[in-house]
């Protein structure tokens, strides 16, 4: 087993080509996105066929209020993977075992924080929202069940984020193909089987997600080579909490901001009716899979320049920066070509509703290239996230998000209201979201080029 576990262990990024050591780390790192993204997908295609597209439309509308009330575990998985990868590249053991013990503490008070205060108020904002009658119920026992089971979601993605600072990305891959296959095989069971509906793919995540955090736990504890796992370093140390909440606020905001804004949107696709609602679920659904290259290429790129800033190799982050952002496009565009090949397809696998399916693949198309932007997004936000510059991300998003994507969907959709469409084209939700994507791409490579991310090194 001596090659398993030289696979698995962590990788120091600091040596060696840079394009080779980032596609080596991000191979994994996309699997296991597929993988995560599989989660939400098995939901869709039982409740598309076993219970029906009413149910699918119920976990569209439910979707932002989840992403929004979730930011704080964001928050301290993107703040926690940038110093564990900086401290990493430094070779500094004790300021690394403080940083991992102390993220264990803040994702159990975040968790606790969670299951109380998300619990009160899921009802109120799906009435906000004006979800309609027919699905609410089901919207909001899908919530409260994650909610109150959201411990598993919260500790993986921090010790997961801690083990991909750490190089090791390998690992965390298993563990989630492992969880994923128990959520597939408990969704059959509890929906098909036992008649559970909603309740019962939320419960199916729920399990799953607390065993990979469970697996996650048990590896970080055998890498007692490179760090402690004491008591004493998960008592709260201001000094590297205020930085794991420094280095984290930024994406919880930018999270936040984005859940806000797809509230906002959801607002204006419910006015669409139930068939509008069920087709976002299935686009977005696609899209999940469409974006994991760009994720998984954002991450590693995180992970690649905080290692090399820790050893004050500024030049080697420049270099893997272009390498890694070429790479990223490459892959993009020939996910954007499958997806128009291939669309009717993909969405076939969700409905067997006609209407629903043809929805879906017009409304796909009108992202499909925005992919491609995307990979130039999420790879050159990489690098700076991984210098320590989480500001400058956060700005563009917001940007692009509150002045670019809310005001045309709904500027859109007013000036497109006939006696025929009352509430404008509903295409007004996918075109701003396009546009905000191109916009996104160009401030981002702005920024990169100025190069003020380098004064921002932990």
């Amino acid at each position: 087993m001596e090659w398993l576990k030289k696979f698995t262990d962590p990788v120091d990024m600091t040596e060696g080509s840079p394009w080779k050591k980032i596609v080596l780390f991000a191979v994994p790192m996309l699997v296991g996105n597929i993988a995560q993204q599989l989660y939400n997908t098995v939901d869709s295609v039982v409740f598309g066929n076993y219970v029906g597209d009413n149910a699918l439309a119920a976990v569209g509308s439910a979707g932002p209020i989840l992403n929004l009330l979730i930011v704080l575990f964001v928050g301290i998985s993107v703040g926690a993977g940038i110093m564990v990868s900086q401290y990493f590249g430094a070779k500094e053991r004790e300021k690394l075992s403080i940083t991992v013990g102390n993220c264990i503490t803040l994702t159990a008070l975040a968790t606790l924080f969670v299951m109380v205060v998300a619990s009160l108020v899921a009802r109120p904002l799906l009435e906000l929202l004006g979800t309609p009658e027919s699905i609410i119920d089901w919207c909001h026992s899908y919530l409260l069940i994650l909610f109150i089971g959201s411990g598993g979601l919260a500790y993986y993605n921090i010790l997961s984020g801690i083990l991909r600072g750490l190089g090791d990305s390998v690992s965390a891959l298993v563990y989630l193909i492992v969880s994923t296959v128990i959520n597939i095989v408990l969704d059959l069971l509890f929906v098909a089987k036992l008649g559970m509906g909603v309740s019962g793919v939320a419960l199916a995540t729920v399990i799953a997600q607390a065993v990979s955090a469970l697996l996650c736990l048990l590896r970080l504890f055998k890498l007692k080579a490179l760090f402690d796992l004491k008591p004493e370093y998960m008592k709260l140390n201001r000094k590297y909490t205020r930085k794991v909440i420094r280095l984290g606020l930024p994406s919880g905001v930018t999270q936040a901001i984005f859940s806000m804004a797809m509230i906002v949107v959801q607002s204006l696709t419910n006015k669409f009716g139930e068939m509008f609602i069920a087709a976002n679920v299935i686009v977005m659904r696609v899209d999940g899979f469409a974006m994991m290259p760009n994720f998984s290429f954002g991450t590693a790129m995180t992970t690649y320049a905080g290692q090399n800033v820790g050893a004050k190799r500024l030049d080697r982050v420049e270099k893997g920066a272009k390498q890694g952002t070429i790479i990223a496009v490459v892959t993009s565009a020939v996910i954007t070509a499958l997806i128009l090949i291939f669309g009717k397809a993909l969405m076939g696998i969700f409905s067997d509703t006609e209407e629903l399916v043809e929805l879906s693949r017009d409304m796909m198309g009108i992202l499909a290239v925005g992919y491609i932007a995307m990979a130039v997004t999420q790879s050159l936000s990489g690098v700076m996230r991984g210098a320590g510059d989480t500001m400058t991300p956060m700005w563009i998003s917001i940007v692009t998000t509150i002045l670019v994507r809310v005001p045309i969907a709904y500027g859109i959709s007013y000036f497109t209201r006939t006696d025929g469409l009352p509430n404008g084209r509903q295409e007004c939700v996918f075109i701003s979201l396009l546009l905000s994507w191109l916009i996104g791409a160009l401030i981002t490579a702005v920024f990169y080029a100025r190069g003020k991310w380098k004064d921002k090194a932990v």
